[in-house]
């Protein structure tokens, strides 16, 4: 199983420690996410130290009104390092006012020329901004991995222009029935799963901090929407974000 997309650089526990118990469980590989650019340095030290982890830099768009989103610069010289697979998690929320939705949309732009420039795959955070997320990209002609999706709504665009669509432990809620309905409608060959971690712990450890290992409840809740066993959709799942992120 692969964890398309977590914070160990902001997991309390030791990064060799969290990656043991998700290798005890089947978890072999983790694409580990950067948020700025201290967080993106520290998550390639990670990889550098960890066989099975890759990276995506970016600067999340909660920092896009900050001092922080002018140094993009350096993320684009960190997309030289060979452990570095995808540009972000870059995007736009709605929902939190951490950041002006204009200032949000010129570093998602910023990003996106990053990634087409490298011919990498870009990471895309979408909340409350569905028809925002959908404009931007249009023009778009890479990769795209919608990660944590929760936007039903952006779900038929996602779909018709082959994105990769990820879920996370929120597909697990009992309250999220819309999205899990989403689940069969994205074609086999585009699902991922993730943790975020160590936000958004599925629904059996709600309450506790979210680690790779955790993966395995969200993929018996895709596998059972999907109408497959969790062993056939690991399997495409690992296929899927080999190809999405050009892994070995």
């Amino acid at each position: 199983m692969i964890d398309t997309h977590a914070h160990l650089d902001a997991c309390d526990e030791a990064p060799d420690v969290l990656l043991e118990r998700a290798r005890a469980v089947g978890v072999t590989r983790v694409v580990t996410i950067g948020t700025g650019v201290a967080s993106c340095r520290r998550a390639i030290a990670i990889a550098e130290e960890n066989e099975g982890v890759s990276v995506a830099v970016g600067i999340d768009p909660h920092q896009a009104s900050a001092v922080e989103a002018e140094r993009l610069g350096e993320i684009a010289e960190l997309l030289r390092h060979p452990k570095v697979v995808a540009v972000g998690e870059t995007g736009l929320d709605g929902f939190h006012t951490f950041a002006a939705m204009s200032d949000q949309r010129t570093l998602l732009d910023r990003h996106l020329a990053l990634a087409a420039e490298h011919n990498l795959p870009v990471v895309i955070h979408s909340r409350d901004a569905e028809a925002q997320t959908a404009d931007a990209l249009a023009t778009f002609a890479g990769t795209v991995v919608l990660h944590c999706f929760s936007s039903p709504s952006l779900l038929g665009c996602a779909v018709e222009r082959g994105y990769y669509v990820s879920f996370a432990g929120n597909v697990t809620f009992p309250k999220a029935v819309e999205l899990r309905a989403c689940v069969a409608s994205v074609p086999a060959d585009r699902l991922l799963a993730e943790t975020d971690s160590p936000y958004l712990s599925p629904q059996p450890l709600r309450g506790r901090a979210n680690e790779p290992s955790h993966l395995v409840h969200t993929l018996g809740v895709l596998a059972a929407e999907c109408g497959v066993s969790p062993d056939e959709l690991a399997r495409t799942i690992d296929e899927n974000a080999t190809r999405a992120f050009g892994l070995a």
